[in-house]
C-alpha cells in the first residue's frame, strides 16, 4: 500500500507534547524515508485550565480538541499519551489506534532543590502535585509530607518550584526524559513506592478509521509488547469505570511468554489500599485486564470509587 506524501500530525501545543511529536516524526522518517510531516498544534481546554480537572469533565480535557481536528480532516494523525485518554468510554466514533510506540519509563521522579530523596524529606515538606494517584500513595507511605496542588506543563511546574510554591515536585520520568531534563531528578521512585498511572510512558497514534492508507503506513511504528500492556491496562480501567478523581494505579509487564498486571485502588487519604496482581499467558490481554478489575471489585473497589466526589 502506498504511503501518503504528507502526514499532518495534530498534538497539544505544550513543549512536552511537541517533543513527543518529534519522536514520531523521527521514527516515521526511518520507516518511510522521504515522507513529509507537518505539525498541527492545538491548545486544549486542559492546557488552558489550571483548576481541578474534574470540573472540566476529566481527562478528556486534554484530547477533545485533538480528536476534533482529526475528525474534521484538519489533521491525519494524532499523538496522545495513553494516560491522558479516557478509558471509561470508547474512542471517538470514526477513529482508531494505529500503533502504540515502544514504552518509555513508567516511574515517577522527585525533584528537590536540596538534592534529597523522598525518604529523606523532613516532616511538613510541601510536595507539588495535583495527581490524586500520587497524593493517595504519599498519604499512605509518607503521611508526614504535605501535598500542594500544582498544574501546568513540566517546565511551568519547575518554575513554580523555583518560585517557592512547593519544596519538592513529583513528575513522570518519561516526561523529563522527553524534554531533556532528567538532570533535575534527585530520586527515581520504584513502582512499589509509587505505582504508575494506567498507560504511563506510552504514546498512541490515532487515525481516522477510514484512512486505511495511513493506518497501514504508521502501524509499523507499533511495538507488540507495548500493545499488549496498553490493551490490558485500558481494559482494566474500562471495567473499573474509574473517573479522573479516582486514585487508580497500575501497570502491565509483557515478557516473551507471559503478561502480568498489577493494579491498586486507593481512598484519597491513602488509608485504604486495594491490591491485585495477576499473570496471563501469551493470549488475550483484555481478559487479564478484566480479571484484575473484577478482583478489585470483589474487594470493594466500586464502593470506594463511587464514594469519591467527581
Amino acid at each position: 500500500m502506498a504511503v501518503p506524501e504528507l502526514i499532518r500530525i495534530v498534538s497539544r501545543s505544550s513543549p512536552m507534547a511537541l517533543a513527543q511529536v518529534e519522536r514520531v516524526r523521527a521514527e516515521l522518517a526511518v520507516l518511510h524515508p522521504g515522507v513529509r510531516t507537518e505539525v498541527v498544534p492545538v491548545t486544549t481546554a486542559g492546557d488552558r485550565w489550571m483548576g481541578d480537572l474534574a470540573r472540566l469533565g476529566g481527562k478528556g480535557a486534554f484530547t477533545k480538541e485533538v480528536d476534533a481536528a482529526l475528525l474534521a480532516g484538519a489533521a491525519d494523525l494524532a499523538v496522545h499519551c495513553v494516560k491522558d485518554i479516557p478509558a471509561d468510554r470508547p474512542l471517538p466514533a470514526g477513529t482508531t489506534f494505529a500503533a502504540f510506540l515502544q514504552r518509555d519509563d513508567v516511574r515517577d521522579a522527585l525533584i528537590h532543590p536540596g538534592g534529597l530523596t523522598l525518604d529523606e524529606l523532613p516532616a511538613g515538606t510541601r510536595v507539588g502535585t495535583s495527581s490524586v494517584r500520587r497524593r493517595a500513595q504519599l498519604a499512605a507511605s509518607h503521611p508526614h509530607l504535605e501535598c500542594v496542588p500544582m498544574r501546568g506543563n513540566a517546565g511551568r511546574r519547575m518554575e513554580k518550584l523555583a518560585a517557592g510554591d512547593a519544596d519538592a515536585l513529583l513528575l513522570a520520568v518519561s516526561g523529563l526524559e522527553r524534554i531533556g531534563r532528567m538532570d533535575v531528578a534527585t530520586d527515581v521512585l520504584s513502582v512499589e513506592t509509587m505505582c504508575p498511572p494506567i498507560g504511563a510512558g506510552i504514546l498512541a497514534l490515532q487515525c481516522r478509521e477510514d484512512d486505511a492508507e495511513l493506518v497501514d503506513a504508521v502501524s509499523g511504528l507499533g511495538d507488540p509488547a507495548t500493545h499488549r500492556e496498553a490493551t490490558a491496562e485500558r481494559m482494566f480501567l474500562h471495567v473499573l469505570q474509574g473517573h479522573c478523581n479516582s486514585p487508580i494505579a497500575g501497570y502491565a509487564r509483557a515478557g516473551r511468554d507471559d503478561l502480568s498486571l498489577r493494579a491498586c485502588v486507593f481512598t484519597p487519604d491513602g488509608k485504604t489500599v486495594l491490591n491485585a496482581h495477576e499473570w496471563a499467558g501469551r493470549l488475550d490481554p483484555a481478559t487479564l485486564g478484566t480479571s484484575v478489575a473484577v478482583a478489585l471489585l470483589r474487594q470493594g473497589a466500586r464502593e470506594l470509587i463511587d464514594g469519591i466526589a467527581h
